[in-house]
């Protein structure tokens, strides 16, 4: 089963911020297949954004994660997770 990942990121990113170096770390770490993220400057307009794009994917499970910039500039996954689709 295809997975994909929802990163709403809280806050705002750094000027030096390297979203897709970002996306591929996070795929690997989290096991999934395609990822999305959210920040007020670059990604989805929303959840439900990211969530359409990867089931037009063929995503089958997809779940949601909050993310923050931590003070080294890297963006850190929090422990919860919500599934939004199986």
């Amino acid at each position: 089963m295809k997975t994909g990942l929802i990163v709403y990121v809280v806050g705002t990113e750094p000027a030096d911020w390297n979203a897709a170096s970002e996306m591929k770390t996070i795929r690997q770490i989290c096991q999934a297949d395609l990822v999305e993220i959210i920040t007020a400057q670059w990604g989805h307009f929303d959840v439900l954004d990211a969530w359409w794009s990867l089931l037009t994917r063929g995503m089958k499970q997809v779940i949601c994660m909050i993310g923050e910039f931590a003070p080294n500039g890297r963006l850190t996954l929090q422990e919860r997770k919500l599934c939004l689709c199986e």
